[in-house]
């Protein structure tokens, strides 16, 4: 489970496509408040598999 913002959305979904070989499954972050783990912004998404 990668959490990012927008920005770094791509990198994410290639990360999981590498990782688990699937398409993996993007959601929007509601409630939560996390950091994208790429550049330290507000995540807006998550994206798992």
């Amino acid at each position: 489970m990668i959490y990012c913002c927008q920005e770094h959305t791509e990198l994410a979904l290639d990360v999981i496509v590498d990782e688990y070989e699937k398409a993996p499954v993007i959601e929007r972050v509601e409630d939560e408040k996390r950091s994208c783990e790429y550049c330290q912004k507000e995540a807006e998404y998550v994206v798992a598999n």
